[in-house]
Formats: structure tokens, C-alpha cells, sequence
């Protein structure tokens, strides 16, 4: 990296800007709020942020350092994995990749942030040393950077889904999933009895992206039941891999039971079916429930929701019962009957594609064609400077 004369007040300006650009596109990446050209504008004010920390050279890792230093949260992580993997600085790379350790996770979520920004030259001399490191989390980095570069790793990909580290298994996955790799479905439906609950899964989407999804259904009907905290996503993945009528009739029996009912009212837009709206809107009317029914409602709809008046942000405006939830979008049951009813609301809006549309989307193409590679549904969509 280069010293070069720079004024310290921009600098610091591109790191508070990028680290919080940063943090907003992963928090909105896969969610219901943005579509791919509210990304596309994060997109490109991230990247001329990064440029002027790359160009800044020294002075530029000496404050990202010094932020991680008082903050070490994920954001400032990124940054220093991106610093240091545009200069390709092995010592920039090993403080970076011992400065994750202690964040667990999230640290290796930071640097995989990192890994799918930077281009697969300047990282080809490092992720060969990383998938033969004997420090797991340096392993999964790799075989997150073959993720997110669309790399397919060959007959090396069953030793992955035998690692002895569950989250090298579970981003192997991932990849075998993403690749449509039949070739390895011994190794990967063997994951669906690990120990871990959070590989299971994985396993599951995986067997059913490699056309079994008849296989991982009883171990998504298991994990349903024994844990909550995954509940959205196998609920997910069980709707989009049965069909229709038998998805409604095995989704009821989920939807009328205590434990699972707020999973089944989130996931009720998955089934398609605008005749459940009534339905719907009186879920808006319960606590409990209304934040489930607005991510069904935007799940149903391909709207823009920001164009209507249909959600609030302050949930005590919904009435007194709602008052101790903390201020989040949850929809107005009544303003969203009086939209249904004028014209049946979204017959007068463009269509509009989050994030987690353009998910769904790419998922349902993947199942309908087991010889085609995942669709990469979170790539930036350049837009014109001006817009």
C-alpha cells in the first residue's frame, strides 16, 4: 500500500460513509423493502467511497485500524478486508482474518462481504492457501469466495461437505446447491442428519435444489417443529418445493397450531392465493400477528408499498394494544381494506421486485430446472449516475 499526501477529514468521511452503506445493503439484501435498483444506488456509493479509501493507500488502513480498534463491530471488519484484499497484502490479509476471530459469525460474514466485493484475480492467490489452511474459518472464507465468484471446485467439493468444521460443511452446501452438483448428492444428503440444526437446513434446500426435494421434506416437517428460531426458512422451502393444493393443506395444519402460527401467517403469501386477503387483514388486527401478515402482504403483492399509505411506522397509532411494540412497518389492518377495496388495490400500482422477490423468483426457476445454476439474484443493477 502507498503513502500518499491525503486530507484526513475525506478520509474519515469514506469510512463512516462505506461502513454504514455497507451495513445498510446487508441488512436489506434479501428483505422485502429495496428492489435491485435501490441496491444499485447503495451499489455505487459504496464503491466510490471503497476508491477513496484504496487510493488513499496507508493513511486510508491507519483509520479503518484505528475505528476497528473502538468499534470492533462487522461494518469496520468489512473495510479492513476490503483493504486488504484490493492490495493483496498478506499481512493486511492476516490481521484482518485474526481480527474476525473473535466476532465469531459475524466476522466471517464481514470478510465474506468483503471476499464477493473484491475480483476473483486479486483473490485467486489466496483462496487455494485458505481451502488447505487447517484454521476453519479460513476454510469457510474460501469456500464462500467460490460461492459468491460462481466457481465450481471440481471433485474437491465432496472433501468440503466432509469437513470436519459445520460451517465449511454448510457453506459447501451452499455451493453444491447453487452448482447444481448431482454428482455429490450421497455427501450432501448426509448433512441432513448432522448434529447441527442450522447444516440440516442447509442440507435440505440444498437436496432440494438437486431435485429431492421429496427427500428433505420430513426433515423440514422435524425441524419445524423442534426449532422456531428457523421456522421462516424451512417454511420457505417446504411451500416452494410442494405443489400447490397439497402446499395449502399442509401449510393449515401450521397456521392453526400455537407454535408455528406467526412462521405460517408470514409464509401465507407464498401460497399464491389473493383470496386469503380477508383473512389477512384480520391477522393486522392482532399484535401478535400484524408484523407476519405485512411480510405475507408483500410476498402476495408485487407492489411498491412506500406508494400507498398501507403500513405505519408507529405501531401505537394502530391503537392501544399495540402501543408496547417497538417502533417498526406494521401494516394498518383498516387502510389496508380501504386499499383492497378501492379497485382492488394492486391492479393500479407498476409492479415493483424486492430483493426478496427476485429471491423467491430465482429459487422457483432453480427447482423447475435441476440443470441450471442458481440464478445470482443479489448482483448490483448499475444505474445512470443521475438517477
Amino acid at each position: 500500500m502507498q503513502r500518499i499526501a491525503t486530507i484526513p477529514a475525506i478520509i474519515e468521511q469514506h469510512v463512516e460513509d462505506a461502513a454504514f452503506l455497507w451495513h445498510r445493503r446487508a441488512r436489506e439484501i434479501d428483505g422485502h423493502l429495496m428492489g435491485p435498483f435501490d441496491i444499485g444506488r447503495i451499489d455505487q456509493r459504496l464503491d466510490a467511497n471503497l476508491d477513496g479509501l484504496f487510493a488513499a493507500g496507508q493513511a486510508a488502513w491507519d483509520l479503518v485500524a484505528a475505528r476497528f480498534a473502538d468499534y470492533q463491530e462487522p461494518p469496520e471488519l468489512f473495510l479492513l478486508g476490503s483493504l486488504a484484499f484490493e492490495w493483496r497484502s498478506a499481512p493486511a490479509i492476516k490481521f484482518a482474518l485474526e481480527s474476525a476471530g473473535p466476532l465469531g459469525k459475524s466476522g466471517l460474514s464481514a470478510l465474506s462481504g468483503a471476499v464477493a466485493r473484491s475480483s476473483p484475480d486479486r483473490l485467486k492467490p489466496f483462496v487455494a492457501r485458505w481451502l488447505d489452511s487447517t484454521v476453519a474459518m479460513e476454510r469457510a472464507l474460501g469456500v464462500g469466495a467460490l460461492y459468491h465468484h460462481g466457481a465450481n471446485p471440481g471433485p474437491r467439493l465432496a472433501e468440503l461437505l466432509t469437513d470436519r468444521d459445520a460451517e465449511v460443511r454448510r457453506r459447501a452446501l451452499k455451493l453444491a446447491g447453487a452448482r447444481r452438483r448431482r454428482d455429490v448428492i450421497v455427501e450432501v444428503a448426509a448433512c441432513m442428519e448432522a448434529r447441527c440444526a442450522e447444516e440440516r437446513l442447509q442440507a435440505a434446500v440444498a437436496v432440494s435444489l438437486l431435485g429431492e426435494a421429496r427427500l428433505a421434506q420430513p426433515v423440514l416437517d422435524k425441524m419445524l417443529v423442534g426449532y422456531p428460531e428457523f421456522a421462516g426458512a424451512v417454511m420457505e422451502i417446504r411451500l416452494l418445493t410442494t405443489p400447490s393444493i397439497a402446499a395449502r393443506s399442509w401449510w393449515q395444519q401450521f397456521v392453526s397450531t400455537s407454535a408455528t402460527r406467526e412462521a405460517a401467517v408470514a409464509a401465507s403469501g407464498l401460497l399464491g392465493d389473493m383470496a386469503i386477503m380477508p383473512w389477512l387483514i384480520e391477522k393486522m388486527q392482532s399484535p401478535e400477528l400484524a408484523y407476519a401478515a405485512g411480510l405475507a402482504l408483500r410476498d402476495l403483492i408485487e407492489i411498491d408499498f412506500n406508494d400507498t399509505d398501507v403500513f405505519v411506522t408507529e405501531p401505537a397509532k394502530l391503537g392501544p394494544e399495540f402501543e408496547t411494540i417497538e417502533a417498526t412497518l406494521l401494516p394498518s389492518a383498516s387502510r389496508t381494506q380501504a386499499w383492497w377495496d378501492n379497485g382492488k388495490g394492486p391492479a393500479r400500482f407498476d409492479k415493483f421486485q424486492s430483493m426478496r422477490r427476485l429471491k423467491l423468483d430465482a429459487m422457483r426457476k432453480a427447482l423447475a430446472n435441476a440443470e441450471i445454476a442458481l440464478t445470482n439474484w443479489r448482483r448490483s443493477r448499475p444505474i445512470p449516475a443521475w438517477m
